[in-house]
């Protein structure tokens, strides 16, 4: 008799094992030969080597499956386990998907599938896997940002980008910094809170403050770029029509061989002060036909919000 101990790998154990305990009673009644006790973020197995590397097999399967989808079911399980007398490999689980024909970008927490909605927010899909510098222009509620901060969590799931950086300049609509209570991040975390929100329908809540702790996700101002390079990260600039050709030109050369950059902005909505211009629109111009990077212009027809916006923003004239 051997003893094998699994660690539990990004996953709640609480969450992996179920209500009561459900999957690891389904996982006690495929392998009734072993002695299983899980205790924390360890699953301790005491049985032959034979029983014991299947069970690795298994459990390896069913980490993978949660880690990807954000949950796991004990009919999931259940398919994942197969049939425990036999050699062969796990079935895989298929998840189905309802809604247009577009593959999930995220699995969030709660069953939350995160894809592409709209032909261009497509666009923006396959031009991330073809260009290492995509901008992303339209109007609000076109999904501009979120599906940028989707397809960064993608990558970082997969394993693609050790890291995500997040940025925005920290440029007043119509209120004015400085009156604003509280230090530096108190003052700036308003202007990135639209990241904060992406990502929170994306990560669960405990792995998402991990990764803001261990710096694995970073969302700072466009101020706080300067001077460093920005490599093996899949990298968003927000809101980029509030930043000026300078700012713009700083940015872009932040980016390291491996890092994947995504500039999302609206042109009809620049907050910047009158004597400063912005840089995106010359930005565009200058590199529009430099190949490795892509420009994908959404629409009133990629408004995903509540269907009043798209008519308010005809009604000022920022679609047609």
């Amino acid at each position: 008799m051997n003893e094998l101990i699994i660690t539990l790998e990004n996953v709640n154990p609480p969450e992996f094992w179920g209500f009561e305990n459900e999957q690891l009673n389904v996982l006690k009644k495929a392998f009734p030969k072993l002695r299983l006790v899980a205790r924390g973020n360890e699953l301790k197995a005491i049985g032959d080597d034979e029983m014991l590397d299947l069970l690795q097999k298994k459990m390896d399967s069913a980490m993978q499956h949660f880690e990807k989808y954000n949950h796991l079911k004990e009919d999931e399980l259940k398919s994942i386990l197969g049939s425990v007398t036999t050699d062969h490999e796990p079935k895989h689980v298929h998840v189905s998907i309802t809604g247009n024909d577009s593959e999930p970008l995220v699995f969030g927490p709660n069953g939350n599938v995160v894809k592409a909605r709209t032909q261009n927010q497509k666009k923006m899909v396959t031009s991330c896997e073809k260009n290492d510098i995509l901008f992303a222009i339209g109007p609000a509620g076109t999904g501009k940002t979120y599906t940028a901060v989707a397809l960064a969590v993608k990558a970082l799931k997969n394993k693609e980008v050790k890291r995500i950086i997040l940025t925005r300049p920290a440029v007043e609509a119509g209120e004015n910094l400085g009156f604003l209570p509280g230090d530096l991040k108190e003052k700036i975390d308003p202007y990135l809170r639209p990241l904060y929100d992406a990502l929170d329908d994306m990560i669960p809540a405990d792995k998402l403050k991990l990764y803001l702790e261990n710096r694995t996700i970073e969302i700072a101002p466009l101020a706080f770029m300067r001077g460093r390079t920005l490599d093996n990260a899949f990298v968003i600039l927000d809101e980029a029509q509030n930043a000026t050709d300078m700012q713009l030109k700083m940015f872009l050369t932040r980016m390291g061989p491996t890092a994947k950059f995504i500039l999302t902005g609206d042109v009809t909505q620049i907050d910047l002060p009158k004597k400063s211009m912005s840089g995106l629109q010359p930005a565009i111009n200058i590199l529009k036909d430099i190949q490795g990077i892509d420009i994908i212009y959404l629409t009133g027809e990629d408004v995903v919000r509540h269907k009043l916006v798209k008519k308010i923003l005809e009604a000022y004239g920022d679609i047609q």
